[in-house]
């Protein structure tokens, strides 16, 4: 959770508008699974279990891919920060000399398509899961 309310506050403007990821829309989350296996799979795996030992970084000093399946912490951060995540990349969000693959897609793909396969992601999540990140969210909009 701390993590979580860390990236809160990086957190302004048109990504927080629109918070509820449409994860209940099997044609969003059709279309989120079609995007994650063209851009996401290759690192974050077919299965969303990340890279081994993601919690460490790798000799070239970055933290590999994390599973985004429930194993791993995406459902702790609020829709609006995995957004951003995903538009920017981790290291232009999380700043101080955090190091990250993770590049921004801004450029490649719409906000619709980011939304979709942040959709399917979340999807994939059992319900008490989906449950807690609820609660994240509405502790995101409170803070707002």
């Amino acid at each position: 959770m701390r993590c979580t309310l860390a990236l809160l506050a990086l957190i302004a403007g048109p990504a927080a508008a629109e918070s509820r990821l449409p994860s209940d829309d099997p044609a969003r989350v059709a279309a989120g699974a079609a995007i994650y296996d063209a851009h996401c799979a290759a690192c974050h795996g077919a299965d969303l279990e990340g890279e081994p030992d993601w919690r460490r970084p790798g000799p070239d000093g970055r933290l590999p891919a994390p599973p985004h399946d429930a194993t791993g912490h995406t459902w702790h951060h609020a829709d609006a920060v995995l957004i951003d995540i995903v538009t920017r990349g981790t290291e232009a969000v999380v700043g101080g000399g955090y190091r990250s693959n993770m590049m921004g897609f801004g450029d490649v793909l719409t906000g619709r398509e980011i939304r979709d396969v942040l959709a399917y992601i979340r999807s994939s999540w059992p319900p008490r899961v989906q449950e807690i990140h609820d609660e994240v969210n509405a502790a995101a909009r409170a803070a707002e």
